[in-house]
């Protein structure tokens, strides 16, 4: 469920016509809204207390990055997940308290893991034996002990898109899971570090519980080994990865997803942390863009529009579906034909949708590409040199600009000429 709807023939965001944001600050832009933010995020707060489960929900900030969007969250009693110095920057300075930010990720550099233990971060997720030892290092270094949990790869496979699945043997992430007792072991013997738990994240968009009671029994099992081995294993990571529909699918409820952690984890005692992103703010979001022409090919009619691939990358990226509908409202009646919606940009790639079925359109009507609020502003570039997408927060009738779109000449302003072209 979202909160845009159709009000008198014209789209509205929350109690916002979005016809007026487009208005006030032009297009493309991103709007996201804050009562659907709050209900996607009470929804899997109470399944999860519903299932009786000790969980914290750390946000996955990758997914939407927007400082105002983390707040929502963190008000709402969020955590972050990070997976950059930069993303802790961006959690601690919307107002997470660092005791409840875990940093994630494959490539942690020494800088950035000095950072995370400076600031009193909840827990750091280790993913290989080098990391391990330059934590230790690191931490030694500042007279410190690192809150670790090493994430493991169970070698599940989440059955989502290859680009997005990382809890497979051939993935880059986590630590080889026959290997997991040994380095648990390395890890009790470094200086500076505190095994506080497991971690495990095996992909994203997933649309089936199987996977992830599977993943769940093979934490259940290393628990139990590393119990044994005399570690006092309190915390369970247990990553995200719960899908959202884009296009007719339906994923598991958050009431199943906790259920399935209640049913293979909830007897061991551990205080568990489950790590969403899409599931929290994809439905959240809406990217409205304007038809720019209309173009007669020789086999199809082409929508092209003022949004592009550096706004929304998903669909070049991952093929992925966005459905398109009009700002305004077309009669039930209204004749529909396939087109391809197509941005402005020098790649055949630049392509939102091939075939869709849509209603007439002309130059200057307002589009809106749905669940857009995922990976879409975060993955934003200024490709082609077209300045980076603003992004608008709604709440009930009010709407504010949360990323201004920044002007040609701030864009220019951040390269310099070397002296011996001046």
């Amino acid at each position: 469920m979202d909160h845009f709807e159709y009000r008198d023939g014209w789209l509205f965001a929350e109690d916002v016509p979005v016809a007026a944001i487009a208005e006030a600050v032009g297009t493309p832009a991103y709007c996201y809204s804050t009562a659907t933010l709050a209900r996607h995020y009470g929804v899997l707060a109470d399944a999860l207390s519903g299932a009786g489960l000790d969980a914290g929900i750390c946000y996955a900030v990758k997914a939407n990055s927007n400082i105002a969007v983390i707040r929502t969250l963190a008000a709402l009693g969020a955590g972050a997940d990070v997976v950059s110095e930069g993303e802790l920057r961006r959690a601690l300075a919307a107002g997470v308290p660092a005791d409840r930010i875990v940093f994630s990720g494959v490539g942690k550099t020494a800088e950035e893991l000095a950072f995370a233990l400076e600031s009193g971060i909840h827990q750091i997720n280790v993913e290989s034996e080098p990391e391990l030892a330059l934590l230790s290092e690191i931490a030694v270094a500042r007279g410190m002990r690192a809150p670790v949990a090493l994430r493991v790869n169970p070698d599940v496979d989440a059955g989502t898109h290859e680009k997005i699945t990382t809890g497979r043997k051939e993935n880059k992430f986590g630590i080889e899971w026959a290997r997991a007792r040994e380095i648990y072991r390395q890890a009790r013997d470094l200086p500076g570090i505190d095994v506080v738990g497991v971690a495990c994240h095996i992909g994203s968009q997933l649309t089936d519980i199987a996977p992830f009671r599977e993943a769940f029994l093979r934490i259940r099992d290393l628990v139990a080994v590393l119990r044994a081995d005399g570690f006092t294993i309190r915390r369970l990571d247990l990553g995200g990865g719960l899908g959202v529909p884009y296009e007719g699918e339906t994923p598991p409820s958050p009431a199943d997803y906790a259920r399935a952690m209640a049913a293979t984890l909830g007897d061991l005692g551990c205080r568990l942390v489950v790590e969403p992103g899409r599931l929290l703010v994809g439905n959240a979001g809406i990217l409205i863009t304007r038809v720019v022409r209309m173009k007669e090919g020789a086999t199809r009619t082409f929508a092209i529009v003022d949004a592009a691939m550096n706004d929304l990358l998903r669909p070049a990226l991952y093929d992925a579906h966005h459905a398109i509908v009009p700002v305004a409202q077309a009669p039930a009646d209204a004749p529909r034909r396939p087109m391809d919606v197509v941005g402005p940009i020098c790649e055949t790639g630049d392509t939102f949708a091939r075939q869709r079925s849509l209603p007439p359109l002309a130059a200057g009507d307002l589009l809106v590409l749905r669940t857009a609020g995922a990976y879409g502003a975060s993955m934003a570039s200024t490709y082609n040199s077209r300045l980076l997408v603003p992004e608008i927060l709604v709440k009930g009738a009010h709407f504010a600009v949360v990323r201004r779109r920044p002007t040609y000449e701030e864009m220019l302003a951040a390269e310099t000429v070397p002296d011996w072209l001046t």
